[in-house]
């Protein structure tokens, strides 16, 4: 989809199933949720919060993910549709003025009285959630013992160092990550806790992120190498996993790439699907990041349908995505091709099915 200069055009321009949308007065705010599919369920996705700089700037960010929410739940089998919401905020929100605005969402989420459901995504926390589900129900994760709803980043983090694995196992012959030099851009929910599973695996680490603070403190801890966020693209590394923003991997950045493996947590990672092939004459191997980074999804999903499921059972749930990713790695070597092709293959066999056409 190509950047537009409206709301009406985006919406015009949609194949998903439709939007929400309410400006809300007090803060300045927009909130969109956008439903995308519902074949597989009730569309469902997290809510993400940050500034943009257009009202459609952010409304295209929450279609992009809805769909690619669609996309993640038929990979990973989960029952869900693709939805996902963008608060679309002025600037940053603490204290009354944030919880004011969620409590507002959450009213907006209830009256849809179940055609959505969300969770965190980048820019809100579980504390958010749980400011969320004090106005509505349809917010995923359980409560632990704090009351606060779980995070899903450590999940994620696992889903994608599975992901991986399967990468190394293709790329090197080994899926031994010891020794393997991984590049982390971006150390927030999912990032840090990646970086310390990678530590433990004995890769060799470097870390980027926008806050240069908060890749300092880490590294310290890790012993790893700090790399300035401008250099990230050119720095020589095994693996290069984009876990922030997305469209990181664009025709300016492609070129630069110096890795072998491109696989993180960030959602829409490709600027467009050319982007994969370009990556594929390269040599690189790219895994698909609604792949990657199910692990959250599949373990919300989970506790969807009982909120007292262990974690050790949730993380021996997302392993599965090891077993995901070898069999579109696979078929996708088989055809010399970019695994985005394979794992799109793998999504519209899963949605014909359960349409019953396929």
């Amino acid at each position: 989809m190509r950047e537009a200069r409206s709301l009406e055009e985006l919406i015009a321009g949609w194949d998903g199933l439709g939007v929400v949308a309410r400006f809300d007065r007090e803060s300045g705010a927009w909130f969109f949720i956008a439903l995308h599919d519902d074949t597989l369920g009730r569309p469902t996705g997290g809510t993400r919060m940050r500034v943009y700089p257009s009202p459609a700037a952010g409304l295209l960010d929450a279609m992009r993910l809805a769909a690619g929410m669609t996309d993640k739940w038929a990979v990973a089998g989960v029952p869900f549709g693709g939805g996902k919401a963008v608060l679309a905020v002025p600037g940053p929100l603490a204290g009354e003025a944030r919880r004011g605005l969620l409590h507002r969402y959450g009213q907006l989420v209830d009256s849809l009285q179940g055609a959505f459901a969300t969770g965190e995504d980048l820019g809100t926390s579980p504390e958010d959630m749980t400011e969320i589900a004090a106005r509505t129900r349809w917010v995923l994760g359980g409560h632990g013992g704090d009351g606060l709803l779980a995070d899903p980043g450590p999940f994620t983090a696992h889903g994608v160092l599975c992901a991986m694995r399967a990468a190394a196992a293709r790329a090197f012959g080994s899926d031994d990550l010891a020794g393997r030099r991984v590049l982390i851009q971006g150390v927030g929910d999912v990032g840090a806790p990646l970086a310390r599973d990678l530590a433990a695996a004995g890769a060799e680490l470097l870390l980027a992120d926008r806050d240069a603070g908060r890749a300092s403190v880490l590294a310290a801890e890790l012993g790893a190498r700090e790399v300035a966020a401008d250099e990230v693209y050119a720095t020589p590394c095994d693996v290069f996993a984009p876990c922030a923003v997305g469209a990181v991997v664009n025709p300016d950045t492609v070129p630069r790439l110096a890795c072998r493996v491109v696989a993180g947590s960030a959602n829409n990672q490709l600027a467009g699907d050319a982007d994969a092939d370009a990556l594929h004459r390269r040599g690189i191997l790219y895994a698909p990041d609604y792949v990657a980074n199910a692990g959250g999804a599949i373990a919300f999903g989970r506790l969807a349908e009982e909120p007292a499921t262990a974690r050790d059972d949730l993380m021996q749930r997302v392993d599965r995505i090891r077993g995901i990713l070898d069999e579109i790695l696979a078929e996708a070597a088989e055809r010399d091709e970019s695994p985005l092709h394979a794992a799109r293959r793998r999504v519209e066999r899963r949605l014909q099915a359960a349409r019953g056409d396929g």
